[in-house]
């Protein structure tokens, strides 16, 4: 079973994630940031991703810190789950519409950080939450899961619906590249034979 678990402590942040890839979408959440529960759940559910996620930041000051850290221990949890990578995938899209919004996400365990974001926000806050730290979320996990991740909201007014169909696509992106592909069980997706 693809399961770890994974702490990152600092002097900002205190972040416990456990998660296991083959699982049946299950989440518990506590990040401090109730908007980034939600976006979490997202991906849990539509990634069939089981996971816990327990965060202590200094939240008094802002989210930053907590949104920024809990991409990169997710990151780290999720490259370790996936190991030398044999068998998986590798590459994942989807498209996901919520009423007037589209977003798609396009994800490859290429093994080298990058990412494309471009998501033209409609307002600066969804409640308390600033959608700015929705990049710093993907740039955290894509720097330390080593991914090349695509992120495109194509249409959309509401700024709550374009966030919330970027996680939900990135969950199946995430659940269609972490598939392992019986036809290359034991294989290395890269004419490389490295990732």
């Amino acid at each position: 079973m693809r399961t770890v678990d994974v702490t990152r402590n600092t002097s900002e942040t205190q972040i416990q994630i456990a998660l296991n890839l083959d699982g049946t979408g299950k989440a518990q959440l506590n990040s401090g940031v109730p908007f980034l529960d939600h976006m979490l759940d997202q991906i849990a559910r539509h990634g069939m991703i089981d996971l816990a996620v327990t965060a202590k930041g200094d939240t008094h000051i802002d989210d930053h810190h907590t949104v920024e850290d809990v991409g990169i221990t997710l990151g780290q949890a999720i490259a370790k789950a996936v190991g030398d990578k044999k068998g998986i995938t590798r590459y994942g899209h989807s498209y996901v519409p919520l009423d007037e919004t589209l977003s798609r996400v396009v994800i490859d365990f290429s093994g080298r950080p990058g990412l494309e974001f471009h998501v033209p926000f409609t307002r600066a806050r969804v409640g308390d939450f600033d959608v700015d730290l929705t990049i710093e979320f993907f740039r955290g996990f894509v720097n330390h899961a080593g991914v090349t991740l695509h992120i495109d909201n194509i249409r959309g007014i509401n700024a709550h619906h374009q966030i919330e169909t970027v996680f939900k696509a990135f969950g199946r992106a995430l659940r269609m590249a972490l598939e392992l592909d019986p036809r290359a069980s034991g294989v290395i997706p890269s004419t490389k034979g490295s990732l």
